[in-house]
């Protein structure tokens, strides 16, 4: 199934290369937080409606809960691209939290990013409660609070 969703997401990435912008366009505001390689080499793409895997496999696999909210989400990563809906293309906050994810994945590798994500939503539900979004969330806060800027590269890595 991982490749499954693997090959779907590049299909995705694939289909919206030619809308994506790079994150450099955020360096000002996300200076001293992230590397510029790091921005510019990650992609955010503004779009009408989240791509969300409709695949039953994923609801027989009890993902129904991730796939089933995508009208409560502003922004999904996939890989080195995130897509946002227009009212949270604004929110620096959110470019932060997907941001964390694009170095989760580049951390974990593709295949090892999806089994985990997969696994941890299985057993926590789609929330803030599964590792994987609760230190994308907890970084995030930390951010908009407007503490001290950090090297967050750094400290995914390290936690993860």
């Amino acid at each position: 199934m991982i490749a499954l969703v693997e090959s779907w997401i590049d299909e995705v990435n694939e289909a919206h290369k030619n809308d994506r912008r790079p994150c450099s366009v955020l360096q000002n505001r996300f200076k001293d937080y992230f590397r510029p390689e790091l921005l510019q080499s990650s992609y955010f793409v503004i779009v009408k409606v989240l791509p969300m895997p409709k695949m039953p496999e994923l609801r027989e696999a009890g993902l129904g809960d991730f796939m089933d909210n995508e009208d409560q989400l502003g922004g999904i990563t996939y890989k080195d691209t995130y897509y946002l809906v227009p009212d949270a293309a604004g929110d620096v906050g959110i470019h932060f939290h997907e941001l964390v994810h694009v170095i989760q994945w580049r951390t974990l590798g593709t295949r090892n990013f999806i089994q985990r994500y997969m696994e941890e939503i299985q057993r926590f539900g789609y929330s803030e409660k599964a590792p994987l979004e609760q230190m994308a969330y907890g970084l995030q806060k930390t951010f908009e609070e407007g503490v001290v800027p950090f090297d967050v590269e750094k400290k995914v890595v390290a936690t993860l």
